[in-house]
């Protein structure tokens, strides 16, 4: 809901988006071979987008746009055999504790696809950023202990999406992908780090467009960003531009420096905050890195309790990721555009001057 009436609405481009979440897909390498992802699982859903309401004639309306994504391969029988007991690291406990019941089938509510609703509607944010000229872009930036090198937030679009982790550095990407491959046979999983940037298309800072966003306490940019980041269920950090490396940093170390150097505009020498100061955006790159868990569901035998209250062991079988962090970085692009759109069209109404400008006159349209 809210989306401005008059936007194009590009039904290809959001299933795109959704494609590049869904499980069960070859990721076609440079060369143009097809290799199997070895981090996620072998669910093959197609996650076909329907558009139900909200748009005419390629347009958006300006009511709230309906899209349907139909779960066509679910197993159910896949959780009978556990259907009384909870699982580790799963919300099977708390959701009992809440509502007295659940549906043992699957995750429902907490479950990773649920996120396939938040990838469509950011691909409708992502459209109206184009607008623009803002790019949101998120990468694998770290699988366990291997990583890139830190702050590597230059990149190639073409480097991530050709990578089967969503990762732009190939040789790091190799011995991310051994390490996955050899949790894979052990039954087991691992954690990471996604990083993402909120930039000019072309890499550049944004003042005009991505300038002076975000509210001066309750709703600045970072915190809105971070409460939309550590909704999505598997996210448990978050830190901007430097991030806890502030805590060990000196005043002098972690400002950043400010020049006329660049002519009319000023330049921020360094961007150490990551594109905010005191919530609202500077227009340079927004950035911010984002810790996912594990996932919960391993083929090893873990301790656990049933509903009854008696002590048991358990082993997940079924088809589960080994590392969210190449499905969850289209997810963390859709909720950090979702984010940003909102914040640009509440920019809207900062100054008055905004406010009156380039209004049609009454009942005729622009």
């Amino acid at each position: 809901d809210g989306c401005p009436s008059g936007l194009k609405i590009d039904k290809d481009f959001i299933q795109s988006e959704l494609d590049r979440r869904r499980p069960g897909a070859a990721k076609r390498t440079q060369d143009g071979t097809a290799s199997l992802n070895p981090a996620v699982t072998a669910r093959n859903e197609a996650d076909s987008v329907e558009i139900l309401s909200g748009i005419f004639e390629g347009k958006s309306t300006g009511t709230p746009i309906a899209l349907l994504i139909r779960n066509t391969n679910q197993n159910s029988s896949d959780y009978e055999a556990i259907k009384d007991i909870y699982r580790p690291g799963h919300a099977d406990f708390t959701y009992m504790q809440k509502y007295g019941r659940r549906d043992y089938r699957g995750g429902g509510r907490s479950s990773g696809r649920e996120t396939c609703a938040r990838v469509a509607a950011g691909a409708i944010a992502k459209l109206l950023l184009k607008e623009k000229g803002i790019l949101v872009k998120a990468f694998t930036e770290k699988v366990g202990d291997i990583s890139i090198d830190e702050g590597y937030f230059d990149f190639k679009i073409d480097d991530i999406e050709s990578d089967p982790l969503r990762c732009p550095n190939k040789e790091v990407s190799k011995k991310m992908q051994e390490k996955i491959a050899l949790l894979k046979k052990e039954g087991n999983s691992i954690g990471g780090v996604v990083g993402c940037i909120v930039r000019g298309e072309r890499g550049e800072p944004l003042v005009e467009a991505l300038a002076g966003l975000g509210e001066p306490v309750f709703d600045k940019c970072d915190a809105l960003i971070a409460q939309a980041i550590l909704s999505i269920g598997a996210i448990k950090g978050i830190e901007f531009g430097e991030g806890f490396k502030a805590a060990e940093s000196l005043g002098s170390e972690n400002n950043d420096p400010m020049s006329m150097s660049g002519g009319s505009a000023p330049t921020f020498i360094t961007n150490k905050a990551g594109g905010t100061l005191g919530g609202i955006t500077t227009g340079y790159p927004i950035i911010f890195r984002a810790a996912v868990k594990p996932v919960p569901s391993i083929r090893i035998k873990q301790k656990t309790i049933t509903e009854w209250k008696e002590d048991c062991d358990i082993m997940i079988e079924g088809r589960h990721d080994v590392c969210l962090c190449p499905r969850i970085v289209p997810v963390i692009e859709a909720m950090t555009a979702i984010t940003i759109a909102d914040l640009y069209l509440r920019n809207k109404t900062a100054r008055l001057t905004d406010v009156l400008k380039n209004q049609a006159p009454y009942g005729i349209p622009e």
